[in-house]
């Protein structure tokens, strides 16, 4: 864990820079000690106390056959215990590395705490990695077995095999892997002499890990080359989320110290429960389910994104995670409805009236509270428009987290305008996720929130953001060179470039070796631009280029659901290929440049752009699976049109 000296800050601390009047660092003071939080124990104690204390509490629900059966603590525990005891008979020691390659399924969080309960060390992998990127993973891991969701991942697996000398064990959920496990520690294995692992023996096994012991190898997405294990220790995890869930005790329904939520005390007296449906291989989505687990959230699990609305609608969540894309996608869904049912200038109104009714209700604003007449109108809008919208969520959500990317101002009052206060947070891999974060009394839309408590935040010399905590990761695996790089003297180089206004909220302005430096001199952040861009209902993605070019100029990809859309209510033909270059098409999209450059000076203003015939997509390798571009490859794949947008 990182030093931790930062705790004995004892108030708000900001300093700011005389010459600029600019703040460059600040940090929000723990209400509780470090030693409270991470004095001993580890991730498996909060399914141990939530069996004790409340073994008939629903804390999971598992789709069958399209119903949802509830998943007590008891109930949770007990499975748990028993996959475990499998895995120790299987020969799994402490420390020893777990492959997990599933995509977001009950299956996925009862593995992960069983990996936990044997003392182990879980290294999830996205289901959508390739052979290379499997077998990369598990061989720098020195991973001893690996759980699969289905058949084409074990024949990923199975393509390097030799290449996999530590890879002892090879299960299969969709053939009974968890079954499998119970079996084997039901009858034992060879490694524990034939004898069944008893529960005793399983726990004696769970509490050996402390705080310091290593509870997962996060691999990097990789935007910019090969895939670093991010170290994180159950401490790093019991450190954010010790700080996190207390503060968004609106969420997640908890009593001040963060543990085992009070039943019927979330917002708005509804039970608390969020629905999974970001990869779980993504320490986002991770630290929502170890937090949900820690206060008896009801937790759900959805891997099909096509069935989305129709899963949400039937679990009725009271809070949701995503990233930016799927609130984009959402919004821009509801527009292309309503204007092919004819009520598409209603829509607008209702939009532009939410976001209206928001920014009116922004601390600092003129008024401090809407007017009557907006107040009037966004009741009208709430009944005609505002609850539908609401209902495409479950009916019953209130709140969203959203994280991984910038969201976009007026996406953050759109959405708090209609009812669903978006909280966006800031984080890395190496963070263990969120280490600033918006919540409900303490909100700024554009911003990404204050530091969590226990946090220090600070701008670099060049813009460069640095943070400092508890929650910061140790190392890379076996890679102490890139530990040195990111960590200096306790502070992490994130590679984000970014801003502190006086009350302490962070805006991130784009990356640091994504600035672009135009042929006469000017820095531009191609962040801002690209967010706006696709805000725009027909933009899927944007890529921003000019660096050591004359001007800037712009890649864009179309929404094929959009598209589409666009193209019967005009009455026109062919797919998006064949109508790239059409005026009318050029036009609208001419408009989107234009709101975009409306952020920006001229000599950072889109000056020319070109519609690529297909999206960037996961699959061809220029999305990560959290769905940020790939700059790297995209510039390289797409070298040929970038330099004709310069001839």
């Amino acid at each position: 864990m990182a030093s931790p000296t930062w705790t004995q800050c004892a108030g708000w601390r900001a300093r700011l820079m005389s010459e600029e009047n600019a703040v460059r660092e600040y940090s929000t003071p723990l209400t509780t000690s470090i030693s409270s939080i991470t004095g001993s124990g580890n991730l498996t104690d909060d399914v141990v106390r939530n069996a004790r204390q409340a073994p008939d509490a629903v804390v999971l629900a598992r789709r069958e056959d399209g119903a949802w059966l509830d998943v007590t603590a008891a109930q949770f525990h007990e499975q748990v215990v028993a996959v475990a005891g499998g895995l120790m008979a299987a020969g799994i020691e402490p420390g020893d590395r777990v492959g997990l390659i599933s995509s977001t399924r009950y299956e996925w969080t009862l593995l992960d705490y069983a990996i936990w309960f044997a003392g182990a060390v879980t290294v999830p992998v996205y289901e959508t990695s390739s052979a290379d990127q499997i077998a990369w993973i598990l061989r720098d891991s020195g991973a001893k077995a690996a759980v699969v969701e289905h058949d084409l991942h074990r024949s990923r697996i199975e393509e390097h095999r030799d290449d996999q000398p530590a890879l002892e064990h090879l299960w299969c959920i969709d053939d009974g892997a968890v079954d499998d496990l119970v079996a084997l520690g039901s009858r034992g294995g060879s490694e524990s002499a034939g004898h069944p692992v008893t529960a005793d023996q399983v726990e004696e096994r769970r509490r050996r890990a402390t705080p310091e012991s290593p509870a997962t190898i996060i691999y990097t997405s990789g935007t910019t080359g090969r895939p670093k294990g991010c170290v994180l220790t159950h401490g790093n995890f019991m450190v954010e989320l010790g700080v996190a869930v207390p503060e968004l005790a609106a969420l997640f329904g908890t009593p001040p110290d963060g543990v085992g939520r009070v039943a019927g005390s979330a917002d708005g007296g509804e039970e608390p429960a969020t629905l999974l449906f970001l990869p779980l291989a993504h320490v986002f989505a991770r630290i929502i389910q170890i937090g949900s687990i820690k206060a008896r959230v009801r937790l759900g699990h959805s891997s099909d994104i096509r069935t989305l609305t129709t899963t949400l609608e039937s679990f009725q969540p009271t809070f949701v995670l995503a990233v930016p894309r799927v609130f984009e996608k959402l919004f821009n869904t509801a527009s292309q409805r309503a204007t092919a049912d004819g009520r598409g200038r209603l829509f607008e109104r209702a939009a532009e009236t939410a976001i209206s009714y928001s920014r009116a209700s922004e601390p600092g604003s003129k008024r401090g509270r809407p007017g009557v007449a907006l107040r009037a109108q966004h009741a009208v809008f709430d009944r005609l428009v505002y609850t539908r919208l609401r209902e495409v969520l479950g009916g019953r959500c209130t709140y969203a987290i959203s994280g991984g990317a910038p969201l976009g101002e007026r996406l953050g009052h759109f959405y708090r305008g209609i009812g669903v206060t978006v909280l966006e947070g800031y984080g890395l891999t190496e963070t263990t996720g969120a280490l600033t974060v918006n919540l409900p009394e303490a909100q700024k839309v554009g911003t990404v929130g204050r530091p969590l408590p226990g946090t220090a935040v600070r701008i670099a010399d060049d813009g460069e953001l640095l943070v400092r905590g508890g929650q910061v990761f140790s190392s890379y695996w076996n890679d102490p060179e890139a530990t040195a790089e990111a960590l200096t003297a306790g502070w992490l180089h994130t590679g984000d470039v970014g801003e502190i206004d006086d009350e302490g909220f962070v805006r991130i302005t784009g990356r640091k070796k994504e600035i672009l430096v135009t042929a006469g001199g000017k820095n531009v952040a191609p962040a801002a631009l690209e967010d706006r861009l696709r805000a725009h209902p027909l933009v899927s993605q944007a890529l921003v280029v000019g660096d050591r070019r004359p001007f800037i100029a712009a890649l864009l990809t179309l929404d094929e659901d959009a598209f589409d859309a666009w193209r019967e209510g005009r009455g026109k033909k062919g797919g998006i290929a064949d109508l790239v270059r059409d005026p009318d098409l050029l036009a609208v999209l001419q408009e989107a440049v234009d709101e975009a450059n409306s952020a920006v000076s001229r000599a950072e203003a889109i000056r020319r752009f070109e519609v690529l015939p297909r999206d960037w997509t996961e699959e061809d390798g220029h999305l990560t699976p959290s769905l940020k571009l790939k700059r790297n490859v995209v510039l390289r794949d797409f070298r040929d049109e970038i330099t004709a947008l310069y001839l």
